[in-house]
């Protein structure tokens, strides 16, 4: 096993001296550094990698019209789906295929532990899995991890993983999602792991503001529902209200609202979802009964998920937007990419 190590600011010139003069400069305190490859900045080729869940045709639009401004700027591929490996090795190969060597991952879902330990193991920071792939918490969450590829090349060789029927390839259902068993990728690139979710970011309290701003009337006769899609853990999905609250507290900037709730629907964990709708369902009704406007804002990437069916019957205005495609989100994934990666080029618009 090759050793890694979590290395302060000081150690980290100190390994990333060995590469090249100024390549310390990568490397943020408290981030991981692989010590059997350090970042060369001279010799870098840097891209962007964007993995994101993956919908519908209008949810994926909606999330390349957010990445179409970042295009001319750096080589930027996309990879949908819940950390699939075919989906990321196709977007590896298309990003070395431009010549880039040094790779930051920006992982664009709303939790930033969402399927963090699977990404990790695909890009060969870990060795293993253990638990539940779709969401878990994990240490350093919020953290960014600096990391090059175990050097071990996979068994078979990488093909198309959708097709490929072996026993020990077929689709797991995690969280209710079929997904194809992961497997570590075989590259030669560096990649720079972003852990932060998008509802760490304070750029997204500006698109709540836009959203709302677009549908209120008079906010003292509205009240506004925040939904999101939820984790299966009971503590994760704790700390998923908490950055929602945190995300909502410029709201008021608007207006006095009647109410400010937000829920998760926990959509992928049939006993979970059973409550919440049973919650978000009073809410609406409490608030038709007594004569108030209900304006539902999805805390979502893209989209409005599966909120028209939890809230069919009742009454309530959206206009099912999620966070994609927004100037913010478009910021976020360059400033997002930029931390990862400072060599990258200038932004020219």
């Amino acid at each position: 096993m090759k050793l890694r190590l979590i290395l302060n600011a000081v150690s980290c010139s100190l390994v990333l001296g060995f590469a090249s003069t100024g390549a310390h400069a990568l490397c943020p305190t408290d981030t991981f550094v692989s010590t059997d490859k350090a970042i060369d900045a001279q010799n870098a080729r840097p891209g962007v990698l964007i993995m994101a869940h993956g919908g519908s045709e209008a949810w994926n639009q909606a999330v390349e019209q957010a990445i179409a401004p970042l295009k001319g700027t750096y080589p930027i591929e996309i990879a949908y789906g819940m950390a699939k490996t075919s989906t990321m090795h196709a977007a590896v190969e298309r990003l070395e295929d431009q010549g880039v060597n040094t790779i930051a991952v920006v992982r664009m879902f709303i939790s930033g532990s969402s399927f963090l330990d699977k990404t990790e193991y695909i890009l060969g920071l870990r060795h293993s899995l253990e638990g539940d792939m779709h969401s878990k918490d994990m240490k350093g969450h919020g953290s960014k991890m600096s990391m090059s590829p175990m050097d071990r090349k996979m068994g078979d060789k990488m093909g198309d993983m959708d097709n490929n029927k072996s026993t020990n390839d077929k689709p797991q259902d995690v969280g209710g999602h079929s997904m194809e068993a992961p497997m570590p990728i075989d590259s030669d690139s560096t990649f720079i792991l972003s852990t932060d979710g998008v509802s760490a970011s304070t750029l997204v309290d500006d698109i709540l503001i836009d959203r709302v701003r677009a549908l209120s009337i008079d906010p003292s006769t509205e009240s506004l529902l925040i939904l999101a899609h939820g984790p299966g853990d009971d503590e994760e999905n704790k700390q998923w209200l908490i950055d929602m609250q945190r995300r909502t507290e410029r709201l008021n900037s608007l207006g006095n609202f009647i109410d400010i709730r937000c829920e998760t629907l926990r959509e992928d964990w049939p006993g979970q979802r059973a409550e919440a709708e049973k919650r978000i369902r009073a809410f609406v009704q409490s608030n038709n009964k007594a004569g108030n406007r209900v304006i539902v804002i999805p805390f979502r990437i893209a989209g409005f998920g599966p909120y028209s069916e939890v809230l069919d019957g009742l009454d309530y205005i959206a206009d099912q937007r999620g966070f994609s495609p927004h100037p913010n989100i478009t910021a976020w994934i360059d400033q997002t990419a930029r931390e990862l990666l400072p060599m990258l080029p200038a932004r020219i618009n």
